[in-house]
């Protein structure tokens, strides 16, 4: 028989009792210590709550936002480097290094045309020089939110030395106005504005001329339009504009509220029913309804923002659905439009305009207009030596732009020409800038083949070159404008959109059209700088309101 034994292994509070009918295997018995330990820590795990998938979710979103917003800091930060620190320039040279010469571009004006020209233009190819009198590209959509302070003017200007500086090539910059184009001579007659000298006129020599100066505001002949109205084209326009309604504000703040005089210092009339002028009314009722409602909540009652249009409705370039969508938001916001109405005398405080049979004086406090385009001096000059020029719109251009009666050498862009379908807005200059930057560039390669032909005497490889220079020429197709589609702020944080994908057209209107509006703009801006200043400035808008003071 075989005895039993009984022996206690003490291991913490626990005995184990043991059989040694079979001899111990050491092995055996570290297994069983293992499974013991296994089965606890399996417990264990089970007893352990688990982590919620809320947690979980909360967790990757603060990482996602983390990386989201260290890649963002990282990319603004490049892009202003970039912007900051160009790259190193190809100095401008007489002749290339294969001793053909380098010719002379002149580009006049430093608007949407000549800017965006220049920005796609490889001006290593020619010799640039851009003159224009005002020393800055203006964003003049965002132009009518400047006079309530909505964006601030430093905002939406970039200077033309810095993006002269960032092209690949050397682009010489004249602070100088035109006088005066000879087609002929092939000579721009420029004018210092900088200049502490009056009579500081110079003769600019050029190959090829670029005609990008733009259009004054007309009066259609209106009386007194020019002497008392404020236009909204330029800088100094949005200046005089906000210092008009501020002080108009005070002066009618010293005046008691049965005073007419009051009343007439309060209206303020807008003439045009375009983007800018509906825009401009939309802003400056933005301006009474969100901001002075708070600092002056008895006199904002009072104020009245009247829009005058000779048309039967405003926004004529919109679809009909978006045209009463945003008369009727109008309406909700007591601007008070006049439709049908055309001004026909302007005086110091009020203006005549006749709606149908019926005339009537409208006093006005402060008068805008914002309406029609006329040429400027030096294109009058140009077309007044032309015999194919006799258009009183604008400079007349073909189908590549360029200009009737100097087909060889001059291009004209933007709001100084004329062609049919072609309207004076910002995209058509834009695309006509671009589509011109890749003409120049096929044009280069035709008088280095033309070089080439003149420094060649044998007669095979010259029809050679030749052959290359008319298939060049046939390449340079003609301007198609590509309609993207036409936006409008009208007030109350509310946008219009007719917008053109391909074929389809697309209407929205609204708060979230609003929201399409800005990041629209945001992405037209020239320069990174430019859009960083822009959303900060209506992010400043959003949390402080608007500045009240001049």
């Amino acid at each position: 028989m075989f005895q039993l034994a009984r022996c206690a292994v003490r291991n913490g509070s626990r005995n184990a009792l043991i059989s040694t009918k079979q001899p111990i295997s050491t092995s055996k018995l570290a297994f069983s210590h293992s499974a013991r330990l296994a089965q606890q820590g399996v417990g264990a795990a089970a007893g352990k709550p688990k982590a919620s998938l809320l947690r979980k979710i909360g967790k990757y979103t603060l990482l996602s936002a983390l990386g989201s917003l260290v890649a963002g800091t990282g990319y603004v930060s490049y892009k202003l480097y970039k912007e900051k620190n160009p790259s190193p320039q190809l100095p401008q040279a007489a002749t290339f290094d294969n001793g053909s010469p380098r010719k002379t571009l002149v580009i006049l004006g430093s608007g949407w045309g000549s800017v965006s020209l220049l920005k796609s233009l490889d001006t290593t190819l020619y010799n640039v020089v851009v003159v224009s009198p005002r020393n800055y590209f203006l964003f003049t959509p965002l132009l009518p939110s400047t006079p309530v302070g909505t964006i601030e003017l430093k905002s939406i200007v970039e200077p033309v030395r810095s993006i002269a500086r960032r092209a690949p090539g050397q682009v010489i910059y004249y602070e100088a106005e035109a006088l005066d184009v000879d087609p002929v001579e092939k000579t721009v007659r420029i004018k210092s504005v900088s200049s502490d000298d009056g009579n500081a006129e110079s003769d600019l020599k050029y190959d090829y001329l670029v005609m990008g100066v733009g259009a004054q505001p007309t009066t259609f002949g209106i009386p007194g339009v020019f002497e008392n109205a404020s236009f909204l084209k330029e800088i100094p326009d949005a200046q005089e504009i906000r210092v008009k309604v501020m002080n108009n504000i005070e002066k009618a703040a010293n005046l008691s509220v049965a005073d007419p005089e009051r009343k007439r210092l309060l209206n303020f009339v807008v003439v045009g029913g375009g983007p800018t002028g509906v825009e401009f009314a939309a802003e400056l009722q933005d301006y009474v309804d969100q901001d002075l409602s708070k600092w002056m909540p008895e006199m904002s009652k009072e104020i009245n923002v009247t829009l005058v249009e000779a048309l039967p409705n405003i926004l004529n370039m919109f679809d009909k659905s978006l045209i009463q969508y945003a008369e009727d938001l109008f309406k909700e916001e007591k601007i008070d439009l006049r439709t049908n109405t055309m001004v026909k005398n302007v005086t110091p405080t009020t203006i005549t305009a006749k709606c149908g049979d019926n005339t009537e004086e409208i006093p006005y406090g402060v008068l805008v207009w914002a309406t029609g385009n006329a040429p400027r001096e030096v294109s009058k000059g140009l077309m007044a030596k032309m015999e194919t020029q006799n258009s009183r719109r604008g400079l007349l251009i073909n189908d590549k732009l360029q200009l009737l009666g100097a087909e060889d050498s001059i291009w004209a862009v933007g709001d100084c020409t004329f062609y049919p379908g072609l309207f004076p807005t910002a995209q058509v200059a834009h695309q006509e800038g671009e589509y011109l930057a890749t003409v120049l560039k096929k044009q280069h390669k035709i008088d280095q083949h033309k070089w080439n032909m003149l420094q060649n005497p044998n007669a095979a490889e010259n029809l050679k070159l030749q052959s290359k220079i008319d298939k060049l020429q046939s390449n340079i197709k003609a301007f198609k404008y590509s309609h993207q589609g036409t936006l409008a702020y009208i007030g109350s944080e509310k946008a219009i959109a007719d917008l053109a994908v391909g074929e389809s057209k697309y209407q929205s209107a609204g708060s979230v059209t609003f929201l399409f509006w800005k990041s629209a703009y945001l992405a037209m801006c020239l320069s990174f700088r430019n859009r960083v200043l822009v959303a900060l400035d209506w992010c400043k808008v959003s949390f402080f309101g608007r500045d009240s003071s001049v």
